[in-house]
């Protein structure tokens, strides 16, 4: 059990910290590859995190104060990242609140529940207790959390992941070509300002 703790927390250390070993200058890195984004009118922005992260969760309120004026032509995104069997886990429980339309109903507490509370919610049954207490039958939990959509976000998450060069969270995507976190932008909140810049360069360029 001792053991299987110290590497779960070094799990955590390696995977929450990778994202912020050098800050850069301009404060993001240009992707190797431009990625494909889903809508070509629109400037999209992807969250790239985990449940189980302290960096995550502290970005959080001001990534959610951010999004209280999210401009039109921008889309925003999360993907759970997956570089373990645990972070599987967190990510599968994030899919099926997406499939369920509850995600804003449980991911504040979800956070809460795992950083704060230090809840597991690993299991099935665990995550079905979970969502029942928000709402959610277990009958439709479970129909959800075994669905077909669900199996395919999971199988999705970590090539997407992949594609993007992801090694750490939180890590934020703009418009499929650039990537910033919180040590490339100086700190947290400093994240926010390179998106919203990043965010009006590529407004202008889709002019």
């Amino acid at each position: 059990m001792l053991k299987k703790i110290i590497q779960t927390s070094l799990l955590i250390l390696i995977f929450c910290c990778s994202a912020v070993l050098k800050a850069d200058p301009v404060g993001y890195q240009a992707l190797t590859s431009q990625q494909p984004t889903q809508h070509a009118d629109k400037v999209e922005v992807i969250e790239f995190f985990w449940y189980g992260c302290p960096h995550c969760y502290s970005f959080e309120p001001a990534l959610q104060e951010w999004l209280k004026s999210l401009p039109k032509n921008v889309e925003f995104i999360r993907i759970p990242a997956v570089f373990s069997d645990l972070w599987g886990k967190h990510a599968k429980a994030y899919f099926t609140a997406e499939a369920l339309g509850v995600v804003d109903k449980i991911h504040a507490d979800f956070f809460d529940a795992v950083q704060n509370k230090k809840e597991k919610l690993e299991t099935e049954e665990e995550l079905a207790k979970f969502f029942a207490a928000h709402g959610v039958s277990e009958s439709q939990f479970h129909d959800a959390y075994n669905s077909f959509a669900v199996d395919a976000k999971m199988r999705q998450a970590p090539i997407i992941a992949g594609r993007y060069g992801i090694t750490g969270v939180p890590a934020v995507i703009i418009n499929g070509k650039y990537l910033t976190n919180g040590n490339l932008a100086g700190s947290q909140e400093k994240m926010i300002e390179v998106i919203n810049t990043l965010i009006k360069q590529e407004s202008a360029v889709k002019k």
